[in-house]
């Protein structure tokens, strides 16, 4: 009898990516609305990716199975 295959989380798949070395990459927050009220210095930080922390890194893997 085959193994089933995991589903992978869509929204998930959409906005984290695995690094070579098993980290999870993912993009800032704040960045999406109200750009009016935030300084130019703060938007072209926070197009800057970052890693999840390492608490989250888990559950985003168990997501993401096969990226």
């Amino acid at each position: 009898m085959p193994k089933n295959k995991i589903k992978t989380h869509s929204g998930a798949k959409k906005r984290f990516k695995l690094t070579k070395s098993g980290k999870v990459k993912r993009s800032q927050a704040f960045t999406s609305h109200i750009l009016t009220k935030k300084s130019a210095k703060r938007k072209r930080n926070l197009r800057q990716g970052t890693y999840a922390d390492v608490t989250n890194e888990k559950a985003i893997k168990r997501m993401i199975p096969y990226k």
